[in-house]
């Protein structure tokens, strides 16, 4: 315990050089621990937004653009298709299930979905307030949107065009809230589903100036995105290509897009960890350094130690405690501020109404984290802990 202490008061008997060491050894390891959380709820995120859905059809454009706007509502659709033609790939042998989605209102910044009662069963939803729409002009609130806008069942919105607010209100035709969801960590947390009738009714009655164009409009009806589900894995080699070659929509594999987005997403976190190691290296140094003056600057009081019957071993533990104290400090620091960044750019993705990343949440990753920072300071304290122990005490008595 003496030897602890007394490690403790060396260490901060140079509180600037001691501040510094702690300072980049804390942003090395909140750097590592930012790249840990992010990286793993985005993966979560995603493996759970796309369960179960095998391909994605919409309007010809980019497949990456299909699959974030059409699974995870981060990102603008390409244009609408014709329903008759999403309800012809329905008929096709190689489809189990086709959910259409039909985007283009929100409210408050959260996205207003046309769609059917498969798609909350595709994500296994429940209520914890209400029902499911049974008419048009229902809707039904995910956690997300409940807790943002503070609504019920029972009360009543109005919808504005476009997807990131801010377009005219369709204030003839509200909205009235049936249910509310139960949270599932999923996209749905931060959607407003409703009837594909719905949209149409809206947007039909703002576009029809009198019954002739109402019907001629629904005669031409479209919805934005198709999410299908194959019958057999064998699909996956022949449907996509029939649906971009002989049809005048694209399909996106989300399988094969995601990898593409993640590996986009991995430089990122290459660079972020190459820069948490940078800072590890340069800590490393710097308590290296530090380590090696005070061997040097406490050869009286090291010297003095041994004559007061400590042995070299506990004088090189003294040396190497204070490098595992900084190692302590850091780690703690380290993670409180690698959590503390994860949160912050999780509310700042929250406003945005995009990827669900919070910092309350511990990933099995983070718990070799304390063990980097000790494997890093006792790597550095180990030729000045070598030199503490071989220090000559009667040759350093004489010469002084």
């Amino acid at each position: 315990m003496n030897t602890i202490a007394l490690a403790f008061r060396y260490l901060w008997s140079r509180p600037l050089q001691a501040l510094l060491n702690l300072v980049l050894l804390t942003l090395g390891l909140a750097s590592i621990t930012f790249v840990l959380l992010a990286s793993e709820q985005i993966d979560r995120a995603f493996q759970r937004d796309l369960a179960g859905i095998d391909l994605v059809v919409g309007a010809k454009g980019s497949p990456m653009q299909l699959i974030l706007a059409g699974v995870f509502h981060i990102d603008v659709p390409p244009g609408n298709i014709a329903l008759a033609d999403a309800q012809e790939l329905a008929r096709q042998p190689q489809v189990a299930k086709l959910i259409p989605l039909s985007l283009g209102d929100s409210f408050r910044g959260f996205r207003v979905v046309g769609t059917n009662a498969d798609y909350l069963a595709h994500y296994r939803m429940r209520f914890v307030q209400g029902r499911a729409w049974e008419r048009s002009m229902e809707a039904v609130l995910g956690a997300q949107v409940a807790q943002g806008t503070g609504m019920k069942s029972g009360d009543s919105f109005i919808g504005s065009h476009g997807l990131g607010g801010g377009g005219h209100g369709h204030g003839e035709h509200p909205y009235r809230i049936a249910g509310v969801l139960a949270p599932c960590g999923c996209v749905v947390d931060r959607l407003i589903l409703t009837a594909t009738e719905s949209v149409w009714q809206v947007h039909e009655s703002a576009m029809a100036v009198d019954d002739e164009d109402r019907k001629a409009l629904q005669a031409e009806r479209e919805i934005t995105i198709a999410l299908i589900t194959y019958n057999s894995p064998l699909a996956a080699v022949s449907f996509p290509r029939y649906v971009n070659s002989r049809t005048d929509m694209q399909a996106a594999a989300p399988a094969v897009e995601v990898s593409r987005l993640l590996r986009m997403l991995g430089v990122g976190t290459d660079v972020l960890r190459g820069v948490g190691a940078a800072l590890l290296l340069t800590a490393a140094l710097g308590v290296f350094i530090a380590l090696w003056n005070a061997v040097r600057e406490r050869r009286a009081d090291l010297a003095m130690l041994r004559m007061l019957g400590a042995t070299p071993a506990k004088v090189a533990a003294l040396l190497l405690c204070e490098a595992l104290w900084l190692a302590v400090l850091a780690s703690a620091l380290g993670l409180a501020a690698g959590h503390a960044l994860t949160a912050l750019v999780g509310s700042l993705l929250e406003g945005q109404r995009s990827l669900p990343v919070t910092g309350w949440l511990w990933v099995p990753a983070e718990a070799w984290i304390p063990g980097a920072a000790v494997a890093v300071a006792a790597l550095a304290a180990l030729i000045p802990t070598v030199s503490a122990y071989r220090i000559d005490v009667a040759h350093l008595l004489n010469t002084r």
